[in-house]
Parts: structure tokens; sequence; C-alpha cells
């Protein structure tokens, strides 16, 4: 895993730096290098968005055939594996794309922890060299940054990847610079974009009801909850939409706590990955909309 993972970054590091040759600027190579990566991915964002609208298909099914044979688990099962068959649709559905996403991440995380390695392919011994010259700590978790920016104050002109990006230094780390306001700008930006994005999207793929078919499930709800035992906790009823909600401000939270240990280069990919993602999905989710109505038609 660890040498495709290599591999990856290597190929991004290289479609990074050639962006770079062109615009001489780090931050605006990322905004371009992450459009660009979209782009390259576009057919499995266009599965991904598929899975996704017919597993929100199949879920209101399932939740169905759980309120039917919900005293009969073996029933249950059954019926929901014929189901799933029925719909040419596997329960594991949208894992491949998520390890694909996982896979992804990780590079990009090497290429922005690693540039020199990945995106100026510059020899290890060589990168030696500058961590004896600057004495960068060998307890650093990013020695290839702390190279990058001892080598601007030196005024080093052999490495000069710059990382100005609107008067943000991208090779900050907020943890070791909180005193300087710019380092809380793109990790506030991406929280504010994700929580945006979560409510943007939560709904693709779920069918628009009628107000009759609104009654129709306040009413099925109204009747589950009359069910509930006295013992029975009855915040336990709406518990899976409980934590969608926790995880839509968790998500972001816990990857700002990333942030916050990393340069505001990766942060920064996070944050046009999340707008360019949400826009994508957005964009699909109605094209693939339009044409569900159409064939209905």
């Amino acid at each position: 895993m660890g040498k495709i993972i290599s591999f990856l970054a290597g190929i991004f590091g290289y479609l990074l730096n050639f962006i770079y040759g062109y615009v001489n600027n780090y931050g605006l190579a990322i905004i371009l290098f992450t459009i660009a990566v979209q782009i390259i991915l576009l057919p499995f964002s266009i599965r991904q968005q598929k899975t996704l609208i017919k597993n929100n298909k199949i879920q209101a099914k399932v939740k169905e055939l759980q309120d039917k044979y919900k005293n009969d688990q073996v029933r249950l099962g059954q019926e929901t594996m014929d189901l799933y068959k029925k719909e040419k649709m596997s329960p594991c559905s949208g894992c491949f794309e998520s390890i694909i996403q996982l896979i992804l991440f990780i590079s990009i995380f090497y290429l922005v922890r690693q540039p020199l390695t990945y995106m100026e392919n510059m020899d290890k011994n060589k990168i030696n060299e500058y961590i004896e010259k600057y004495q960068i700590s060998q307890q650093s978790n990013y020695k290839e940054i702390d190279i990058i920016r001892e080598a601007k104050k030196a005024g080093d002109a052999s490495i000069s990847i710059n990382m100005n990006f609107l008067g943000i230094d991208l090779s900050n780390i907020p943890s070791r610079n909180w005193g300087d306001p710019t380092v809380y700008i793109i990790p506030g930006l991406y929280v504010i974009s994700s929580i945006i994005s979560m409510k943007l999207t939560t709904t693709i793929g779920k069918k628009k009801l009628t107000k009759e078919e609104k009654e129709e499930e306040e009413r099925k709800k109204r009747e589950q909850k009359a069910l509930i035992k006295p013992e029975e906790d009855e915040d336990d009823f709406d518990t899976v939409e409980a934590m969608n909600k926790q995880m839509m401000f968790m998500m972001p939270i816990m990857a700002v706590s990333v942030a916050a240990i990393a340069p505001l280069g990766l942060a920064l990919y996070w944050l046009i990955n999340n707008i360019t993602s949400t826009i994508q999905r957005l964009v699909l989710g109605k094209i693939m909309k339009s044409k569900k109505e159409d064939e209905d038609e």
C-alpha cells in the first residue's frame, strides 16, 4: 500500500509541478491542480453519484421491510438480500469509491508534506544536506516544509517554491503559529464550506414528496412511535437521523483538527476540493434527476 501511495504522490507531484511552472505560485497551482484531479476522476464521481441515488431509493424500501418484519430478523435479512439482488446492487456498493478517495487523500497528504520529494523530485541525499545546513529538527514531521521556510529566510534561490498566497504563507503550520491570525482563515473557510456542502448534498437522490406523501410519512412515524414500549427510550427512534446531524458537524471538526497540525497547503487543497466536489455533486445530481424524470415520463 505504501508503494502505491508513493507512486500516486509522485504522479500528482509531477502534475502539481507542471502547473506551478506556469503560474509560479504554490497556492494557485494547488487550486488548478485540485480542479484537474476532479476532472480526471469525473468517471468515478459519476459512478459514485449513481450509487448514492440508487442507495437512497433502496434504503427507503429497506426501512419498509424493517417495519414489516421487525419481529422476524431471519425473514428481514432474507427479504433485504432479495431486495438488493432485485435492484442489482450490493450492500457494499460505494465502498470501492470510498477506498479510492482514501488512497487519494493519503497520497496528496504525502505530496503536500514532502513537496521537495514528490514535486521537485529532489534526491534524498540532497534533502539531508539541507536538513543539516538549516539545522532542521529530526523530530519535525514536516522537514521539507521547514527547509523551504528556512531557505526563504536565508535567501537561498536554489529552493524557490513561492508559498505566499494572498498574504497567507502556505508553509505555515497552525499549531506552531497560533499567534498568526492568517493561519485561521483557510481552516475556518473549510469548516463553513463543509457545513454548507453537507446541507446542500444530503437531499441528493431523495424523492421530493408531495403534500399528501409528506402527511402519509408523518402518519407512519406517529404509528411507529406509538408502538414503542414505555421502558424504551423514544430518542432511539430517530437515531440514524440524529447521527447524521452529528456527523454534519463532526467531520469538519475532525478535518480541521488534522489541518491544525498540517501545512496550510493541505487545508487549501481540502477547501478547494470541498467546493468543487459540492458543485460537481449538485450538477450531476440535477442532471441525473432530470434524466430519470424524463425516463419515467
